[in-house]
């Protein structure tokens, strides 16, 4: 069975923003779906899906992510193929306009798992990912809300992981393929104002993605800092080990653990080995989609 499960964020989204998420991870999921359907691999899958998010300024991924306090996009992107266990992943980087591309090329043509900053830009223009401008990456929506919270003196960056009201559009995807291969991805501009440098869930393996052929894949999206606590990922990865290879009932228990142990909030999405989906958030909602060759059409839902 092939799979595949992308999410667009996890936190309140407005009922006026609701349609073009569903349009956005509608999409993202059928890009993806076409190359697993063609004999592609799920890392393949997984990068496509992304990028699609990556380039639609909804999200906060690539084009359209926060600005942080000094007024600049810093992006932070992992990606991880279960069957190799090999790994790539970005952190704090302004110049690149698909941080997945570059996290795909960090795993597979460098010994390196995490490159941040400036070293992971150099490596980008040395193995020719396309790089951009900051004003590339800046759309006038997130100016419009820089400035606001500029404005406001009480501001603080806590504010940003507090408050489900606050927007967390980190995207990521999980997909199996013909060959029962599992890959994950997640890629995110952060949370709005964030301190110059500040690195959340989604590039560290383990925490914002895991992937493991052997039990399933997983992408996580919410409050970052919580889910560095608890090891997000691989805390859902294990639970699916434990309890027979149910996605549904790992995630569920994942954010419970999010919860008792560190007072988070966010969404999980997870697949087994067998190409099943599990979905869980604990936000008011989360924009997910997901298809499976069990299935006539895709799922769309906030």
């Amino acid at each position: 069975m092939i799979s595949l499960v992308v999410h667009g964020g996890a936190w309140d989204i407005p009922d006026e923003l609701v349609d073009a998420h569903k349009a956005g991870v509608h999409q993202a999921l059928k890009i993806g779906w076409s190359v697993l359907t063609k004999g592609g691999t799920a890392v393949d899958a997984v990068e496509k899906a992304i990028m699609v998010l990556e380039d639609n300024e909804t999200f906060d991924a690539g084009t359209g992510s926060f600005i942080n306090m000094a007024g600049e996009v810093e992006l932070d992107a992992s990606i991880m193929n279960g069957r190799t266990f090999r790994a790539g992943a970005i952190a704090a980087v302004q110049n690149v306009k698909n941080p997945i591309t570059l996290a795909r090329k960090i795993m597979e043509e460098s010994e390196h798992i995490l490159l941040v900053g400036m070293g992971a830009t150099r490596f980008a223009r040395e193995h020719g990912v396309k790089t951009c401008s900051q004003d590339d990456l800046i759309t006038n929506r997130e100016l419009e809300r820089w400035r606001e919270i500029q404005s406001r003196k009480s501001f603080s960056t806590k504010d940003a992981f507090r408050r489900k009201k606050v927007p967390i559009d980190t995207v990521g995807a999980v997909a199996m393929d013909y060959q029962g291969n599992i890959a994950s991805g997640t890629s995110t501009g952060g949370t709005p104002n964030k301190y110059p440098g500040r690195v959340g869930d989604s590039p560290l393996i383990g925490c914002g993605t895991y992937s493991d052929n052997e039990i399933g894949g997983v992408s996580t999206t919410g409050w970052g800092e919580a889910m560095i606590k608890v090891v997000m990922a691989k805390t859902v990865i294990d639970l699916m080990d434990r309890n027979g290879g149910d996605p549904e009932k790992a995630a569920q228990d994942g954010l419970k653990v999010l919860i008792r142990k560190a007072e988070g909030y966010g969404g999980v999405i997870a697949l087994n080995n067998e190409g099943k989906i599990g979905i869980a958030h604990n936000t008011p909602r989360m924009a997910r989609a997901w298809m499976t060759s069990e299935m006539r059409t895709p799922l769309v839902a906030i």
